[in-house]
């Protein structure tokens, strides 16, 4: 992981310089800590890890471009113990959503297989991607759709939120179902071999075989089902 700043890449954080500012890791830490506090707010209650206040517990931005920001906390444990917690922060939420192909007993539900770098495997999910600035979630479901399988969403469902990883990942994403009259051709630039359309249950058999592993297609699955849309 780089340092911020990096060459090609954007300034650490966004926001005004201050005395307390400079081009180091430690100092976009603090840049962030005053633009952003919410980022490091403890709930109230007993048992939570915190993040102490600044002065002197100051942490580090170890990465950050335009989708990604790595951070390195320092935090305090419940039972007073001092140490460092790894996060990953996204600049926007970002969507998943699950594409469906006619109705009744004519219901297909669309998935498609993308290879992954993080696994360095291929994956049978739903499209999903980043917040796009300026888009709604409801808007930016239907640019994922157009990019990945070139499909129109005449009806979008929300389905809630989930946090895919809540050990290392900030951010949420945002869940929808999405009715579709035709999909067309898999973003193959993106690393999209083939689209692959299956009923619902042979959708949720797939997951419960362990073919399905992403946890957004997992849970649009059983939120969508839940609702009454799989049916």
């Amino acid at each position: 992981m780089s340092a911020v700043p990096s060459p090609g890449m954007p300034p650490a954080v966004p926001g005004k310089a201050g005395d307390r500012t400079d081009s180091t890791p430690q100092g976009a830490y603090i840049q962030l800590r005053e633009d952003r506090p919410e980022l490091f707010a403890t709930p109230p209650g007993d048992g939570a890890i915190t993040i102490p206040g600044l002065p002197g517990a100051e942490g580090e931005v170890l990465h950050h471009d335009r989708w990604w920001m790595l951070l390195r906390d320092q935090v305090t444990f419940p039972d007073g113990r001092h140490g460092t917690y790894l996060r990953m922060l996204a600049p926007l939420p970002g969507v998943a959503v699950l594409p469906l192909l006619g109705s009744g007993s004519g219901l297909r539900v669309v998935l498609i297989e993308q290879f992954r770098h993080a696994t360095r495997s291929w994956h049978w999910e739903i499209p999903r991607g980043g917040g796009t600035d300026k888009l709604s979630d409801a808007s930016n479901a239907a640019k994922e759709l157009a990019e990945e399988i070139g499909a129109t969403p005449r009806e979008l469902t929300p389905l809630g939120a989930v946090h895919p990883d809540t050990g290392i990942l900030g951010q949420p994403i945002a869940l929808y179902a999405a009715r579709v009259n035709a999909v067309g051709d898999p973003a193959r630039a993106e690393g999209i071999r083939q689209i692959r359309t299956v009923t619902a249950d042979e959708a949720e058999q797939l997951a419960q075989a362990g073919e399905i592993t992403d946890t957004c297609t997992i849970a649009a699955l059983f939120r969508a089902r839940r609702a009454g849309l799989l049916a």
